[in-house]
């Protein structure tokens, strides 16, 4: 080939991806119209000439400009985040650069919901109506002038799941999507974990991106409850003390329809996973696309448990990657030539020699390197119980006779913690994949917020965080369907209030990581009824669990009748355990 047809692709000797030759003409606010009649607004870049071209459709609920504007692209740092020196977070970026896209012979059109930005009516997050909005504007796409009649979608996050979403009606002209940092489960991906309404993301979302993306939301729960029951169901919140204790939300009560608040008080009124969650949930079965799907370790709070769960669910062509805990630059630009190189084979019939390569991906933590494989959970995974011991001790070992059990207070005057540590490694120590804790406690109320975190303690005493599970007590009910030994999965449909001091089983869900501990560092768990205080980001995306007004007095048990444990899935190293001598080596 000519030397020039190379320049801007990628390419290895076998293969090249779309190269860099067109200039591109970009269309402002262009109307696309629903067949409810609504107007959508959205931006669009097209190649220059008179050829046709496929459609990269961005859907999002945001301000349209920066998406797409000549940003230069920032992550948002840990010092950006607690003393921000812009006037807004950059967060909601997301769309990708349509230069790119437009520049190697793609349509990138980049849409705005309804009820968004300048696309008429009201906001229905991520529900029937949007998603309908979605197959409107694909299939509008496809019927224009410029376009070849194909289309795929690119984007993280909003503009990640709302492809999933999509891609379940098959749009007839919808050949693939981008999808990875995407959530597919919204009730236990990141409103209510657990069970626990994590209020403080949906609220920081709505006082900072909604706003200033002109979010002008439905008020989907009075359509369906009707004003009578509406207003009932809203004053029982206002005299739930937990509720009470929470400003953001009491203000958003007492004013239901004022801005966005709509949005936030449409979840407050669905504690259980019922409809509204239902239809909010990606029926899996009934894609037929190809996709790609991931996310990072660091999004644990939002966007990692959904890449597993696609992974598991998709039966379709599919590829995943699990990258580092590094939040994406804004613009996002990451990923753009791969997502070339996945068009180009799905739309455009190129050998880029994407689907040659292994469909996994996976980045561990503590190598700077990634793992390849074809299975997830990775299968050379040993799920290895590493039981609570008195005095704080985690370890493989079984419990001896007569061990007992340890306790805490939780309220509002004092917020305790227990925590259990391994002792120092002998051996260079993988973990890659699901986590689960068995715990076996009481309390003397009638339920308890569990949140727990899976820590790494360096050889210097260190502690970094890793990851995150949550279990409402009330809400231990199990889905037995669809849980795995190494993954449980609750109802949350029929609350079991506890019984104050007697022993309750609890299975809890940590979403999984890859991390290696290295020699002479200790593997911790740390269980408490609140979230730590977020020392980042991606911490702070994890945490705003309500907390309890309640005074509760909590026990965890760990002996022979009841073997708390920590179920640890160990790829690599721990041939010979833990030891409590310290293992020194004889060198």
């Amino acid at each position: 080939m000519a030397f020039e047809e190379y320049q801007g692709a990628m390419f290895s000797q076998q293969w090249k991806a779309s190269a860099r030759k067109y200039q591109v003409v970009a269309d402002e606010d262009v109307k696309i119209g629903m067949t409810d009649g609504t107007k959508l607004s959205a931006n669009v870049w097209r190649p220059t000439g008179d050829g046709k071209f496929p459609a990269i459709l961005s859907f999002h609920c945001y301000h349209s400009d920066g998406q797409t504007g000549p940003i230069k692209p920032a992550a948002l740092s840990t010092a950006q985040w607690r003393n921000p020196g812009q006037e807004r977070t950059n967060a909601s970026l997301e769309s990708g650069d349509p230069l790119f896209f437009a520049r190697r012979g793609y349509t990138h059109v980049v849409c705005n919901a309804r009820g968004t930005g300048k696309s008429e009516g009201l906001w229905d997050f991520s529900g029937p109506q949007e998603v309908r909005d979605v197959y409107d504007t694909i299939e509008w796409l496809a019927a224009q002038p410029w376009c070849d009649g194909t289309v795929g979608m690119f984007g993280v996050s909003y503009f990640a799941w709302i492809q999933l979403f999509v891609a379940a009606l098959n749009p007839p002209h919808l050949k693939t999507i981008f999808c990875p940092w995407g959530s597919t489960d919204f009730y236990r991906d990141f409103i209510y974990r657990g069970g626990i309404f994590s209020y403080k993301w949906p609220a920081g979302w709505s006082a900072t991106s909604l706003t200033y993306g002109k979010c002008r939301p439905a008020n989907v729960s009075k359509q369906k409850m009707g004003e009578k029951k509406y207003r009932e169901a809203i004053a029982r919140l206002l005299e739930d003390d937990d509720v009470r204790d929470i400003p953001e939300l009491v203000a958003a009560l007492k004013d239901p329809e004022a801005g966005v608040n709509p949005f936030l008080v449409d979840l407050a009124l669905h504690p259980l996973y019922d409809e509204y969650w239902k239809e909010r949930t990606v029926d899996y079965s009934k894609i037929k696309i190809p996709a790609y799907i991931g996310g990072c370790w660091g999004m644990f709070g939002i966007h990692t448990p959904a890449a597993f769960r696609s992974w598991e669910q998709l039966n379709v062509p599919k590829k995943m990657i699990l990258g580092p805990k590094v939040y994406l630059d804004r613009p996002v630009y990451q990923l753009q030539h791969e997502a070339v190189r996945w068009f180009d084979h799905w739309i455009k019939g190129i050998n880029t020699g994407i689907m040659d390569e292994p469909p996994i991906r996976i980045f561990i933590m503590g190598t700077g390197e990634w793992k390849n494989t074809t299975q997830w959970p990775l299968p050379e995974t040993k799920w290895t119980p590493f039981y609570l011991h008195e005095a704080g001790l985690l370890n493989e070992h079984e419990h001896w006779s007569h061990e007992g059990s340890d306790s805490f207070e939780d309220s509002p005057w004092m917020r305790g913690a227990l925590q259990y540590a391994t002792p120092p490694l002998v051996e260079n120590t993988e973990i890659c994949g699901p986590i689960a804790l068995k715990l076996y406690a009481s309390t003397t109320s009638t339920d308890i917020h569990w949140i727990i975190s899976l820590l790494e303690i360096d050889a210097e005493g260190k502690e970094r965080f890793l990851t995150k599970g949550w279990l409402k007590g009330s809400h231990r009910q199990l889905d037995l369907e669809k849980s795995k030994p190494w993954e449980p999965i609750h109802k949350h449909t029929a609350p079991e209030p506890l019984t104050p001091g007697a022993i309750h089983e609890f299975d809890i869900k940590l979403v999984g990581t890859g991390k290696l501990f290295s020699v002479g560092s200790r593997i911790a768990l740390r269980i408490r009824c609140v979230d730590d205080e977020p020392k980042n980001p991606f911490e702070l995306a994890g945490s705003g669990s309500m907390r309890r007004t309640a005074v509760s007095r909590v026990t965890v048990f760990h002996n022979d009748e009841y073997p708390s444990a920590l179920l640890l899935p160990v790829t690599r190293g721990n041939i010979l355990n833990t030891f409590f001598s310290g293992g020194a080596l004889n060198e």
